[in-house]
């Protein structure tokens, strides 16, 4: 009824003596829903008030414990053409098995004897340089017996200039005396020659004296110039030794500047040969990276390249390789609100895909399906999604991990904080609050001291 008329007929007519109004009205169930409200109150007091445990959850993927232990792809650090290939996909293979062979593309490298000739040439620079160490041994010995020769004549000279000198000496005493005879002659002669004019004296005696007196005039003379004559010996003598002097010096000057230019030549040659060797070693060892070799034992996951014949660039990846022994862990993500939350060592529940599981987040005993881990290092940088990367190792406390669960499957993570009453967490999730900061009971083994 639109009940829109002023007139009100509910206190004035009773409906309860229809007998269709017997049927339709009644409270009975007003007192069973009241009943229902309030048993239904009491249930959620006593649910708000049960214990439950704050969690952080993340999304991830498994992958392993160490890095050389995650599938990697195997690259040529040449350019190169594929020849052949020994493997194929899904192959199990050892350390150092030959996966494919590669042929050269760049054309400074065509030729089969490249290595062999660079040997060659190194063997023959190395020669070079041996020649060059001779070369300067002879040229330090030329310069030594130039040195001991140089010596000698001065030694020499300088005798011929003692000897010069004492002939000097000599010769000036020698001239002294003929000096005293000729003066004697002189006296002699005129004494004659007086007592020739008073007549006590013969002609012929006067002429014996004049004839004397001429000798000695002559022996002046000719000892005059063999004093002259030992003087120009005794110059001739300090020349000599002044000539020696510039004439070794001169020969030294050249064996000391053939031994520079040797000695630059063999650093040239030494430097030309350090030149080869670089380049002999790098030849080899190009030589063998002809061939790709596994890193380590695995399984062959996907040729990249697989044409024969097909080029590709230094560095390209040309095939992909799992390692056969390895530790499996997860690598989860967080928000950063969540990251002082999180500490090493802490235990962390998983989840994988493809395991059925139940999880109730706040009651950990209640779920199944999940593993045990603990977390191993957590990022002090974001990553490129805005979270924060986790990595989780498993619990040796708990059960093992499934075997088998494969490398790069999804997984769900759990983390178990402090324990509050589930009326809180509703009211910490209605506000946007995060869950309570404290600091973990665990202490980490090998962990490094914090800086004070």
């Amino acid at each position: 009824m639109l009940n829109i008329s002023k007139y009100s007929l509910e206190n004035k007519l009773d409906l309860e003596q229809f007998e269709a109004g017997k049927k339709a009205i009644h409270k009975r169930h007003y007192k069973y829903f009241n009943r229902f409200l309030l048993g239904a109150t009491i249930v959620l007091l006593i649910i708000l008030f049960l214990p439950w445990t704050q969690n952080v959850s993340g999304k991830g993927y498994v992958t392993t414990l160490m890095p050389e232990h995650r599938p990697q792809t195997i690259q040529s650090p040449i350019p190169g053409k594929i020849e052949k290939w020994y493997v194929q996909e899904g192959e199990f293979v050892q350390k150092g098995d030959t996966i494919l062979h590669i042929s050269e593309v760049k054309g400074e490298y065509f030729d089969p004897l490249l290595v062999e000739r660079t040997a060659e040439q190194l063997n023959a620079k190395s020669g070079s340089v041996d020649s060059y160490s001779g070369k300067i041994q002879a040229l330090t010995d030329q310069m030594a017996a130039l040195s001991n020769e140089r010596a000698l004549k001065e030694q020499q000279a300088l005798n011929k200039l003692r000897q010069a000198r004492l002939k000097v000496e000599s010769d000036s005493i020698d001239l002294q005396a003929v000096q005293a005879n000729l003066e004697i002659a002189q006296a002699q002669y005129e004494r004659t020659q007086q007592l020739q004019e008073e007549g006590l004296k013969a002609l012929p005696d006067v002429e014996e004296k004049r004839q004397k007196l001429q000798e000695a005039r002559a022996k002046l003379i000719s000892q005059e110039n063999k004093l002259l004559a030992s003087q120009n010996e005794v110059i001739n003598a300090e020349i000599e030794i002044n000539r020696i002097g510039a004439e070794y010096s001169d020969k030294v000057s050249k064996a000391q500047s053939e031994l520079q230019t040797a000695r630059s030549n063999q650093y040239d040659a030494v430097a030309q040969v350090s030149k080869l060797q670089n380049e002999y070693s790098n030849y080899a060892i190009r030589n063998e990276m002809y061939y790709v070799l596994a890193p380590q034992k695995g399984y062959i996951n996907k040729a990249l390249k697989a044409g024969l014949g097909e080029t590709f660039k230094e560095g390209e990846r040309l095939v992909e390789i799992m390692p056969a022994d390895f530790e499996l862990a997860v690598e989860t993500y967080v928000r950063p609100m969540d990251v002082p939350l999180l500490h090493r060592g802490e235990r962390v529940r998983v989840q994988f895909e493809g395991w059925p599981s139940i999880v109730f987040n706040g009651w950990e005993n209640l779920s199944y399906g999940t593993y045990g881990a603990r977390i191993v290092a957590v990022d002090n940088f974001i990553s490129g999604n805005g979270k924060y990367r986790v990595l989780l190792a498993p619990d040796p406390e708990d059960e093992p991990w499934p075997k088998g669960v494969r490398i790069g499957s999804g997984a769900t993570t759990l983390a178990l904080l402090d324990e509050v009453p589930i009326w809180y967490e509703i009211w910490r999730n209605l506000n946007g609050f995060p869950p309570d900061y404290y600091e973990p009971e665990i202490v980490v083994e090998n962990q490094e001291p914090k800086a004070k």
